[in-house]
């Protein structure tokens, strides 16, 4: 239940708006037409997506069809169900069989992505787990340092090159200093914009190639950050970054900071990838593991 109550204090822009209108549609008695249409116009506008919304509703109606439904609570369980379902990430977080598990994160400049990272590391060193950053996004301005102090904050160790350095230089230090030291994760940052997306892209693939020649099977997760705020925007994003990096989950940031929290369950039905971590806050602490059936029940208002 702890992780219930973050999540609806974190998603409280999203029950102001769209978790009221599910609760204002679902005390209605009369399940016509016009309750469909008005599910599909807050489901659209809370970022679930049009396809996606379509398809959900279509399959409420023949559950209502075949099962003679007449109860609109009856129709809530079976909508949290579906979401449910459609959210489940029974595997979590993919960790090495001998340590260290190296874990890439990605995202565009602006999304939260070195927040994201400290706010991880702070996440894995109070669950005992001794943790190594490798500031791999040489060549954003600052980017070193905002990764020096969130490992301050965490109180981790963090391995760093001057900027403008080869962030692939940086990934294989920071990897052989977590095997030096019998660190259990390494977190490495990674850079959010070049000149052009090809370049990125190639980036990312050769980060990868290095990581795995210093640590076989690493990386062994690849954590996309998106900014939740951004709604269908972010999806257009990963399917960029999926293709390049072979993304193994999402991280959804800024979840605090939008009305329409329906875009998680749009990413994860778009792409197929997990969600494996949502953001809702600025403090350290603001950091959860995702749990699908908590999540749901707190957009629902269930």
């Amino acid at each position: 239940m702890a992780v219930l109550r973050k999540f609806i204090t974190g998603l409280k822009k999203t029950r102001e708006n769209f978790t009221r209108r599910v609760d204002n549609l679902f005390r209605r008695n009369k399940i016509d037409e016009e309750f469909f249409e008005e599910l599909e116009e807050i489901l659209i506008s809370g970022d679930v997506g049009v396809e996606l919304t379509l398809k959900l509703v279509e399959e409420i109606r023949e559950y209502v069809r075949e099962n003679r439904v007449t109860d609109t609570a009856e129709i809530k369980m079976f909508l949290k169900e579906i979401l449910v379902a459609r959210m489940s990430n029974e595997q979590g977080l993919l960790l090495a069989e001998k340590s260290p598990t190296v874990i890439l994160v990605l995202g565009v400049n602006g999304t939260g992505k070195t927040t994201t990272i400290g706010k991880l590391a702070y996440k894995f060193r109070k669950e005992g787990k001794k943790v190594i950053l490798g500031a791999g996004d040489t060549f954003r301005a600052a980017a070193i340092e905002q990764l020096t102090v969130w490992a301050d904050r965490a109180e981790v160790d963090i391995v760093a090159h001057k900027t403008g350095a080869d962030p692939g230089a940086v990934v294989f230090d920071a990897i052989n200093a977590a095997v030096a030291r019998h660190a259990d994760i390494v977190l490495c940052d990674t850079a959010g914009r070049l000149h052009t997306k090809l370049n990125l892209m190639e980036e990312l693939k050769k980060i990868s190639r290095v990581a795995a020649k210093v640590c076989p099977g690493a990386p062994h997760e690849t954590l996309l950050v998106l900014d939740a705020t951004t709604g269908q925007n972010a999806i257009a994003q990963a399917e960029v970054f999926s293709q390049a990096a072979g993304v193994t989950g999402l991280v959804l940031a800024k979840l605090d900071g939008t009305s329409r929290g329906g875009i998680a369950v749009a990413v994860r039905d778009k792409l197929n990838i997990p969600v494996k971590f949502i953001g809702t806050g600025e403090k350290r602490e603001d950091l959860h593991s995702f749990d699908a059936e908590e999540f749901v029940e707190a957009l629902l208002n269930i």
